[in-house]
């Protein structure tokens, strides 16, 4: 008889986090548990009473921006089920094409990298063998899509720290309305998804041999063009959009599927494939 698996989604009210619960939902066991996470209590309680599947699910008070809260629900979940087998780090804080950058820039990657960063450091060490450890982010995080200057801040072989204190130093010259002359572009969703891909770089490179040896996954995901409530201002044409249900399908492939492709491991995937890190090559 399999051990009772236990996953967690991050920003999972509505959309792809939704989607993504209600995925594992049906593709896990009765005895399976799955942990619907979001900030607000309300929410988060109406969503996970809307799950109709098979695996167990429950919602849970989480705040990602919080890294000891964070850390708190990690260690709890080590001491209640022995650790996690699968984690989605998916909250984004809103981005809107109504408000400056630099308004929303705080709050913006607070959310989106600090809440991956603070996933990653907490729910790593207490993944167990097997499991799944993945970052939501976007084709737009491969490092081409940043100026030269700044893409040595994100190249492999820096530390998490260093990834973190990079996107620190962006944030301050976005508010300083310097970011252009440093190289940074005005949009900040791109610096965003870029790091958020590096740190699970960064993760993944000192982690490697052992998860190998454990047939245990760390990487980050893109879910292509998504009709979500997040995406419709800053798109017109939304003919080709995937529903949160059918973005979901490949990230569920990735994670459930044993044993993993070693290509993967650590890289950005998109429906199966490895975007490359650099981006796009030609022989």
């Amino acid at each position: 008889m399999r051990p009772q698996r236990i996953a967690l989604v991050t920003g999972a009210n509505q959309g792809i986090g939704y989607a993504l619960v209600e995925g594992l939902a049906a593709r896990l066991d009765a005895a399976d548990l799955v942990l619907l996470t979001g900030r607000n209590p309300e929410r988060v309680a109406a969503a996970a009473e809307r799950v109709n599947g098979t695996a167990q699910v429950e919602g849970r008070v989480l705040d990602v921006t919080d890294a000891t809260a964070v850390a708190e629900l990690a260690a709890d979940l080590q001491t209640r089920y022995g650790g996690v087998d699968i984690v989605i780090s998916n909250a984004v804080g809103p981005l809107s094409p109504d408000r400056t950058q630099a308004e929303q820039a705080d709050e913006f990657i607070a959310v989106a990298n600090g809440g991956a960063t603070a996933v990653l450091r907490s729910f790593a060490p207490v993944l167990r063998p097997a499991g799944s450890l993945i970052v939501v982010a976007s084709s737009l995080g491969t490092l081409d899509h940043l100026d030269a200057k700044v893409q040595p801040l994100f190249e492999d072989g820096h530390t998490l720290d260093q990834i973190e204190q990079a996107v620190e130093d962006w944030r301050r010259t976005i508010h300083a309305d310097t970011h252009a002359d440093h190289g940074w572009p005005d949009w900040i969703n791109i610096p965003s998804k870029v790091a958020q891909v590096a740190a699970v770089r960064a993760v993944a490179a000192i982690r490697r041999t052992d998860d190998l040896a454990g047939d245990t996954l760390i990487a980050s995901v893109c879910p292509g063009l998504v009709d979500t409530r997040a995406s419709r201002p800053w798109f017109e044409d939304f003919s080709e959009a995937r529903s949160p249900a059918e973005a979901v399908q490949p990230i569920l492939d990735l994670i459930l599927t044993r044993p993993i492709d070693p290509s993967t491991y650590g890289e950005l995937i998109r429906d199966g494939k490895v975007l490359p890190w650099l981006g796009e090559t030609t022989d």
